[in-house]
């Protein structure tokens, strides 16, 4: 590594005067390079896995020449990101980096990013400046044009005169400002990456609609090799989480002081638990924990008091400016802060089956449910797909990725946009009415078409005929529509009350019977006593 610094600060050395002027006047983002801020890499002995496969890529000429390192928010993308670039710096390779960043208005803007590489390329390599230069020097308003031409003629004609053969580093691509439907970005990459084929691009992002658009372009597809940083084993990530837990909490020990034996292995688990995978989850709470002005151990303290709540860690900033609530209202704020208000009860809606479903629906499901077109499902959950975990497969279960950003949405104390929030007392008794709809359209006798006087036991294929007769939301819909009368005052209102009415007078027998051959039965009985008990609060 020092080897490399001194190669660098002697190429830096080597820039004349005027070519020096060139450089410093030319229009680029500040502090966006991998050395800049206060950025903190991995933690020693921590993701070894995805860094030894990034480094694999960088070093075999005949990987493809880009990697999309694709993870949900708080994964842990960008501080993969910013060791990636130390190694590849250390191993002499690194020719520039871009940590994009919404927090910054140059960092955000698209047409930065060629530019800022431009000029540390020129600054890394004596061959690109002396083409790099003078092209600057006969049109100074290059670094105004559009994406297209600023990548033609900024990195791939002096790329290709030169004949560099490097590594460049684009960090958080969803920060970015992006109207296009795919990533405006990566689609003049697709253009032009053939063409420079000495030069390798790592990138990060979410899986946002626009970027796995981009990616899925046919220019980029076979040009690219993914890895989906939540599908690592959770074991490993675990294990991971568990290392930093115990580094942090040892420095925390030597500067407090009167922390022996602190925290217990049973206390550690507990931390990891909680965090789930969530890398960005366990820097808050390792933040709220190692706070100068309060006792460490009383803090983990108030933590695990709370098993059920995320409220501490959420409001904790882990870095500058950004707590996890912030986080998570900027990614609301980016998928549905242009909408026309007239979508709100929509986004609402959907967000409140995908939090408040007693078992995890898949958008299909969801759309009969709230009886709303699935190509309209489908692409608001796509705009957050950072906060979930969601499929191809509209038959597939959508689940949020980590318990806080449900703790987060339900709570009007956190999530202060009511555009966003979601409101159990109104939104379960939506889902009530859903599931109870469903079933007075649906439920018929004999749905699955068993023999006559035949008991379950003695129907080889019967889960196949439930599979068949019975779709994922009708199932739900008779297993939990119960689950979601929590406010027992409900009952009594007009559209919950006459559809319940209509379901137990006429579906009621038929409702028993799918229960049954879902093996379910027991859901009755939880059903009917919860239906007797609300009655019972409205005499």
């Amino acid at each position: 590594m020092e080897q490399q610094v001194a190669m660098h600060e002697q190429a830096c050395k080597l820039v004349n005067h005027a070519e020096a002027s060139v450089l410093n006047n030319f229009r680029c983002a500040q502090g966006a390079e991998y050395r800049h801020g206060d950025r903190r890499g991995c933690f020693k002995g921590t993701r070894t896995a995805v860094l030894d496969q990034i480094e694999l890529w960088t070093r075999d000429s005949g990987k493809p020449p880009l990697y999309w390192l694709n993870g949900l928010a708080g994964t842990g993308k960008s501080t993969i990101a910013q060791t990636t670039a130390e190694r590849i710096f250390a191993d002499g390779q690194l020719g520039a980096s871009f940590f994009c960043s919404r927090d910054f208005e140059d960092r955000r803007n698209l047409h930065f990013i060629f530019p800022t590489i431009a000029v540390q390329l020129a600054r890394r390599y004596t061959e690109f400046r002396s083409i790099f230069v003078p092209l600057v020097q006969s049109d100074p308003a290059i670094a105004y044009e559009s994406l297209y031409t600023q990548m033609r003629k900024l990195i791939v004609e002096p790329l290709k005169e030169s004949a560099i053969s490097t590594v460049i580093v684009i960090d958080a691509l969803d920060e970015c400002k992006d109207e296009e439907p795919a990533s405006a970005i990566l689609t003049v990459l697709g253009q032009f990456v053939s063409e420079i084929p000495k030069v390798k691009f790592f990138l990060t992002g979410r899986p946002e609609p626009r970027i796995r658009r981009g990616f899925g372009l046919p220019l980029l597809a076979e040009a690219t090799d993914v890895f989906v940083l939540h599908e690592v084993e959770p074991n490993r990530v675990d294990s991971d989480i568990q290392l930093f837990f115990r580094r942090s909490f040892l420095e925390t020990a030597d500067h407090q002081g009167g922390l022996d034996g602190w925290p217990t292995k049973e206390q550690l688990n507990l931390l990891c638990e909680r965090a789930a995978g969530l890398f960005v989850y366990a820097v808050a709470t390792v933040k709220f924990i190692d706070n100068r002005n309060s006792n460490p151990k009383k803090q983990l303290d108030r933590l695990l008091q709370l098993p059920k709540s995320t409220a501490y860690e959420g409001m904790t900033k882990f870095k500058a400016n950004t707590t996890l609530d912030s986080l998570y209202t900027s990614i609301l704020q980016e998928a549905f802060g242009d909408d026309h208000p007239v979508n709100d009860p929509k986004v609402q809606s959907v967000l409140g089956a995908v939090i408040l479903a007693a078992n995890p629906l898949s958008p299909s499901t969801i759309s009969t449910l709230l009886s709303f077109d699935i190509e309209d499902i489908f692409p608001l959950l796509s705009s957050i797909h950072s906060l979930l975990t969601l499929q191809e497969d509209t038959d597939q279960p959508v689940r949020p990725f980590h318990k806080s950003f449900p703790d987060f949405i339900v709570d009007p104390t956190r999530c202060i946009n009511e555009r966003f929030r979601v409101s159990p007392p109104s939104h379960h008794p939506e889902l009530l009415v859903g599931c109870l709809n469903l079933m007075n359209q649906t439920l018929k006798k004999n749905m699955c078409k068993l023999p006559d006087a035949v008991t379950n036991s003695e129907v080889p294929d019967l889960r196949e005929r439930t599979d068949r007769y019975i779709d994922s939301a009708l199932q739900y819909a008779c297993k939990s529509w119960h689950k979601h009368l929590v406010d027992k005052h409900t009952v009594r209102t007009p559209k919950i009350a006459s559809a319940l009415h209509r379901f137990l007078e006429n579906k009621f027998m038929f409702w028993l019977e799918v229960l049954s051959v879902l093996g379910a039965a027991r859901e009755a009985i939880d059903a009917l006593d919860v239906v007797i008990k609300s009655l019972k609060v409205c005499q």
